[in-house]
């Protein structure tokens, strides 16, 4: 049987650990037996990262700005351990926040429903969106250790030399400091990219933040998307019959436990990834989270929820089985060539984007699925396969039909 064209590579990041292998399984049982795929690569994994100075992670957003979709593997943020694990040349920031930074988008995360692993929250009868903003804040910060009493000011020269001081802390013993921002234009981008995402998926909109403590801050963010919802969207908003609020990021937490789902919740960065983690998780597991990088132009990148799986890798090296579930993984290469087929007018590459999304769900449906799922699914007597086991059960599903 031939393998399905394409006209237009994807860029394609591979990663670090257990996400890496992974990455390869897919590529081997799922992807090259059915694709003639064309990818333009790039190896963010964390060695390569630092023999290029971590110029490979710019390239490969710039990449994905020329060509409009890339797909990208989990990676490891270093930290002090991590450094000296590796052998690093320094810590490295995050290569998300990189990507994001340059691309600008927001990244839109929302869990993958299948039937037998129920949501803990008993509400929930609907996914819920994350929406979470991709520039700034401390994927972005600069810090300091303070090791000595001394004074902390935070200082604005403007382009004609004026300065505007405020002081952050007199600080009389050793402590720490750091230093934030953002900018409207992304803010403004932040918030289009939400209004037109509701739009697009008719759910309601929520906004969160804490602009009753962070008075400058947080309070810009709440103004532009106010602004922005009443001269641009409020019209469209009424005329599709759905709704736009804001409300703090605490009564947002209380009342999300409470609701049955069905609407997108906008966050700020950081706000973004530990509430995709927890929505995640109780939705059933990290692993079943799709997540996309929008930006203004379009552009998109898809990629997992979760981390590389630092401790089933260290299993593997070790020879050991594992049973590593690779859900979101799967769903971030369908996503990518979803939007490469729909992009170059390949209605085979979507429909088997489609298909193979379909045979994931439909394996776990039959009972076959990761270890983590086993523990938590409803459905009785489960199998556990490992983590290739798993891929080529799916393998399996799609060869023999999926309905």
């Amino acid at each position: 049987m031939a393998r399905i064209a394409m006209t237009t590579p994807l860029v394609e990041m591979d990663g670090d650990e257990m996400t890496r292998i992974i990455w390869q399984m897919i590529k081997d049982d799922l992807l090259l037996p059915y694709i003639d795929l064309k990818t333009e690569y790039y190896d963010l994994g964390l060695e390569n990262r630092d023999r290029t100075d971590d110029a490979v992670t710019v390239e490969s957003a710039e990449a994905t700005r020329r060509l409009g979709v890339a797909v990208k593997c989990a990676t490891i943020t270093p930290n002090a351990a991590r450094v000296e694990e590796y052998g690093l040349k320094q810590m490295w920031k995050s290569p998300n926040g990189t990507i994001r930074a340059m691309l600008d988008g927001t990244v839109f995360r929302t869990p993958i429903i299948v039937r037998g692993i129920e949501p803990v929250v008993t509400s929930w009868k609907k996914p819920i969106t994350i929406a979470r903003h991709a520039y700034g804040d401390v994927y972005r910060n600069t810090e300091m250790r303070i090791d000595r009493p001394g004074k902390v000011e935070l200082v604005y020269t403007a382009e004609d030399g004026t300065e505007q001081r405020e002081l952050i802390h007199q600080f009389t013993e050793p402590g720490i400091v750091q230093g934030t921002h953002n900018l409207d234009s992304s803010i403004e981008s932040f918030a289009r990219s939400c209004f037109d995402y509701a739009l697009s998926t008719k759910q309601d909109l929520w906004f969160a933040t804490k602009d009753t403590i962070s008075k400058t801050y947080d309070h810009r963010f709440k103004d532009i998307f106010a602004d922005t919802y009443e001269n641009e969207y409020r019209s469209r908003f009424e005329e599709a019959g759905i709704e736009y609020f804001y409300t703090l990021i605490d009564d947002a937490v209380a009342r999300v436990v409470k609701a049955e789902g069905g609407f997108i919740w906008a966050c700020k960065n950081y706000d973004g990834d530990v509430m995709s983690d927890m929505l995640s998780s109780a939705f059933g597991s990290l692993a079943m989270m799709t997540s996309v990088l929008v930006a203004p132009d379009g552009t998109r990148e898809y990629e997992a929820a979760h981390g590389t799986v630092q401790r089933h890798y260290y299993k593997h090296l070790k020879g050991e089985s594992t049973s590593t579930n690779s859900v979101a993984t799967i769903f971030a290469w369908t996503g990518a060539l979803r939007k490469r087929g729909e992009l170059d007018q390949l209605p085979d590459l979507v429909d088997f984007a489609n298909r193979l999304e379909q045979a994931t769900r439909k394996t776990i449906e039959s009972g076959r699925m990761t270890g983590d799922l086993a523990r938590i699914t409803t459905l009785p007597n489960p199998t556990t396969l490992d983590t290739e086991g798993f891929i080529l059960a799916i393998r399996d599903t799609l060869e023999t039909g999926v309905e």
